[in-house]
Parts: structure tokens; sequence; C-alpha cells
């Protein structure tokens, strides 16, 4: 299990993490997800130890990562692939990491199969290896231990398709087999295919988090176009409800359409549309969550947030 319990990083004035709070069961697979510079890899830093919290606490398997003895027989971590020496062969850096765990030697090899890197490419110097490659040899450093936990950022970076199918069926089973997950990534629709839960971050706070079926199933948001847009939007800032521009020129907005329709009257503008949008996978999720993200999570303003939980 992992559990984040209100996690806040700050930098001076800057807050890169803001009252992050999820938990992560056994038996499932959990996709982390936000754009570029939301606060993801900050938190996965905070959870493994690595970076200290300004306030909060995190937990794998009950206690902080760092009070865990030898603790990559039980978590298996994967935060950046290209930090590994490159002079070393692959079956080098494998049995190295095996000595410090404790584990035997043989599952060095063991554990390179696994990871689809062959005895050839395990004698080749890690300074020759493609993107993908090291993302593989990086999945074998973190399962070599058989850890019950894994955290994950990026790991499909650099993967082919095939190798995206690949680690998709490994984390499947990872987690079926009792194996909790925590996956961060840009990759979607490779995400929807494998995740049981996600939490969703913008701007350094969660958006929403819950069930996929739920999150997923959920309602979209009401979708008004008005004859003047500017005066709607104005109208429905006015009226305490969030709009967010769409590409289609229309607003998404967080209400009901009685409360859109009200606002409209009120101020006298024109509807040329009003309907709600319907679940269109985890890619239209993800960008009515945090689209305009900047402005509507900006430090000390509330942030909009959806729980989805069974």
């Amino acid at each position: 299990m992992i559990e984040a319990e209100r996690l806040t990083k700050r930098y001076g004035e800057v807050v890169a993490v803001d009252d992050v709070s999820f938990r992560c069961e056994p038996g499932t697979v959990t996709g982390f997800l936000g754009p570029n510079g939301a606060g993801k890899s900050t938190t996965l830093r905070m959870i493994c130890g690595l970076t200290p919290p300004s306030s909060g606490t995190a937990a794998v398997k009950g206690v902080p990562y760092r009070r865990i003895a030898n603790p990559g027989r039980h978590v298996g971590v994967l935060l950046d692939a290209a930090a590994m020496h490159p002079g070393r062969t692959g079956r080098e850096t494998l049995a190295l990491t095996a000595r410090l765990l404790g584990v035997e030697r043989e599952r060095a090899t063991e554990t390179l199969e696994r990871v689809g890197l062959p005895a050839k490419a395990a004698r080749r110097r890690v300074g020759g290896y493609s993107l993908g490659m090291r993302q593989r040899l990086g999945l074998a450093q973190a399962l070599i231990g058989d850890p019950s936990v894994l955290i994950l950022d990026e790991p499909a970076n650099g993967l082919d398709p095939e190798g995206i199918f690949w680690m998709r069926s490994l984390l499947r089973d990872f987690a079926d087999r009792g194996g909790t997950v925590l996956l961060s990534s840009h990759l979607l629709r490779e995400v929807e295919a494998v995740a049981d839960r996600f939490v969703v971050i913008a701007g350094g706070r969660i958006v929403a988090q819950g069930a996929k079926e739920d999150l997923l199933s959920a309602p979209g948001p009401m979708l008004v176009r008005g004859l003047d847009p500017a005066a709607l939007r104005d109208a429905l800032t006015a009226a305490g409800l969030t709009a967010r521009p769409q590409e289609d020129g229309t607003l998404a907005v967080d209400g009901t359409a009685e409360a859109v329709g009200r606002a409209a009257a009120a101020a006298g503008v024109v509807l040329l549309e009003l309907r709600q949008a319907s679940g269109g996978g985890l890619e239209e999720l993800f960008l009515s969550l945090t689209t305009a993200s900047a402005a509507a999570t900006a430090p000390g303003t509330p942030a909009p947030a959806v729980e989805v939980a069974r």
C-alpha cells in the first residue's frame, strides 16, 4: 500500500505540490496523471524519500520509505532510467543491484530475460543502450528484489508499441498477483488500458481521483456557447461558475444547466448551445480537468476537485 497524506512541497514562494492526498491499494494499478510541471515527479520523489516534504506525510507499506530496511526487497522504484553508470554492462549493473539487495546472483540473469534484455544486449555497456533498453534495465532493477510495490515514473518512454504492450501486461500481472503499482505516465491510452484507478494532478493539486469506471462514466461538464462569448464568460464568472474555453469554441462549465441558464439570462446573453458533455474516455477527462489549470489552481485559490470512490 502507498499512502500520501496532505503532501506539500514549497521552493521558496513557489508551491510545487499542494496538499496532495491519495492511497494505492494492493492488487491495483493507479495511474498518476497530469500535464508537465503539475507536480507528479516531485510527489513521487517525496513518497520515495528523495525529496523532503514541506509538510504532510507519505508511507509505503505503512511506514515512511526511509524507514524500510533494505527497501529494494519491498519497493521497486524507477524514477529516472538515465541514472545509470554508462561504463558498466547491463549484466554488471544488475549483478551489482543483486549484491546490494542481498539476492542470489542468478536472479540477475532471470530478471534480464524477464524484461526482454537477452544475453547479447546484457553484455553491452549501458552507455550504448537506447532509451527503451535503459527503461527495461531500470525495470529489471526495480523487480530484482521481488518487491510487492512498484513506483514508476514514465516507464514506457522510448519503448516501441510492442514494448509498451509488454509492459502493460507485466504491470497488470504484477497487480493481479496482489502487488501495488503507482504509475506516472503521459501515455493516456496505455494508462487507461492498465489502470484500475486514476489520480489526476494539475497545478500541484489533485483535481480528480477515483475508480476508472466511475470517473470515465461520470457525466462531463456543461458545454455552452453564446452569441457574445466574452459577455457569456463574464456572466458565468460573476455567478461563481468556472468556465474553460474548449477547442470547438464552447465553454466547459462545472455547474448545472439551470445555473448556466440563469447566469446567462440575468446578464441578457443569448445562448446558442447548452448541453452536457458525455464521457469520452481518459483523454477527454484529462483535458477537461487540466485545461486552464494554471489559472484555476494558482496557489492561494480554491481548486475544484472531483473524487469518485467506491
